[in-house]
């Protein structure tokens, strides 16, 4: 990465209170501890209308108190202007993918690099499974998942 340039990543789920929040604040907890938060631009958004402008859902944040990750987040939906300015967009699931890259087709250059965060994952899960019907263990699987892919993303050259 050149010195003085900043990447953009933006974490993507459904509704913008369980997982992509909670991968939003592991990444800038990451790279806080790295000292290179001045190199990144991190958000996460919605590809559903549900819970636009909710905080997370809180057995998210009793998981991230307990793990010393602070978040800080108000839902929203991802805009056309997301697909113009950030460098990745990266989604939990196959119809999250699904409902970014249908958008993403219909937005002239489209500069967003579109993946399943889950990709990155050392250990090969793919899907990140939405946690909001569960129970505080399945947000304590988000969270370990997001960590393992988070980590990984951060290593690769960007």
């Amino acid at each position: 990465m050149a010195s003085g340039e900043v990447k953009s990543v933006l974490f993507v789920c459904l509704g913008n209170i369980c997982r992509s929040p909670i991968a939003e604040a592991v990444f800038r907890k990451l790279v806080t501890d790295e000292n290179i938060e001045n190199k990144w631009r991190i958000d996460s958004a919605a590809t559903s209308t549900y819970e636009i402008g909710n905080p997370p859902d809180y057995r998210g944040q009793n998981c991230m108190r307990k793990h010393g990750v602070i978040m800080n987040h108000i839902a929203r939906q991802v805009t056309k202007d997301d697909f113009l300015t950030f460098d990745y967009m990266l989604c939990m699931d196959e119809s999250n993918l699904r409902d970014l890259k249908r958008k993403s087709n219909q937005i002239k250059n489209c500069k967003a690099k579109i993946e399943l965060l889950g990709s990155y994952d050392p250990q090969k899960q793919l899907i990140i499974e939405d946690p909001y019907y569960g129970n505080d263990e399945d947000f304590e699987t988000v969270y370990q998942q997001c960590l393992r892919c988070c980590k990984e993303f951060l290593q690769q050259p960007h």
